[in-house]
């Protein structure tokens, strides 16, 4: 099994849409895909249980099946940051349950995509951060970076702490999030000049209305961050 750990420079830059258009290109091989949000806010009660967008379009797109409380053990109602919802929850976010949950979920996918939850370095509570879970899964990083003002900077700091977490760079997606981004080439080849590991696609300005739409359209423009490998 192969799996991955996807995060980004800072929340609503992409992550979802890229997770699960990694998901919609693996399970086109045929594969067997599973998308993984262990940490979620903001979601909506609807026939006695609690719905996530995010978390749902994971599931759409993976091929195996195993059930929202599997996949996302910590999930919130209130849109606000998770560890601010567990502490007045009196839940602990435990990466160390987090990662069993994971290892058993996935014991029958060819590829896992895990999606984090925020920016890298998210506040998970008890002085954990993003990082702190990360670690404990011990799975190569994928990078969403949004593009618009100041990626750079995000880009550069988000890098600087997952090599400085001991964990690998598989590789880095830039997604246009900003209508019009003035010198949006220079601020990607200057992306392509500082990050190590490779580009794995760049996402344009997606023009389809529903977000499975927008995955499926931002899945042409990506590659497997194991292509090479397989």
């Amino acid at each position: 099994m192969r799996a991955c750990f996807v995060t980004g420079t800072d929340t609503e830059i992409g992550k979802t849409l890229v997770s699960s258009a990694l998901l919609h290109l693996l399970s086109q091989s045929g594969a067997r895909t599973l998308g993984i949000k262990p940490i979620a806010s903001g979601a909506e009660e609807i026939e006695g249980r609690l719905h996530n967008e995010d978390v749902d379009a994971l599931a759409r797109h993976s091929s195996l099946k195993p059930g929202p409380e599997t996949l996302t053990p910590y999930l919130f109602k209130p849109a606000a940051a998770p560890h601010i919802l567990a502490e007045q929850a009196g839940v602990e976010l435990d990466p160390a349950l987090i990662q069993k949950m994971i290892q058993a979920a996935a014991e029958q996918a060819d590829y896992a995509i895990v999606e984090g939850v925020g920016g890298f370095m998210l506040p998970l509570g008890q002085g954990r951060t993003g990082a702190d879970l990360a670690q404990a899964l011990q799975l190569p990083v994928v990078l969403v970076i949004g593009l618009r003002l100041g990626a750079l900077n995000h880009a550069l700091l988000t890098v600087q702490a997952i090599r400085a977490s001991g964990l690998p760079l598989l590789g880095w997606i830039a997604n246009h999030i900003a209508p019009e981004m003035t010198y949006a080439q220079e601020n990607l080849q200057t992306l392509h000049d500082y990050l190590p590991g490779p580009c794995l696609g760049v996402i344009p300005r997606l023009n389809a209305t529903t977000l499975d739409d927008r995955i499926q359209q931002a899945a042409h423009y990506l590659r497997s961050p194991w292509k090479e490998k397989d």
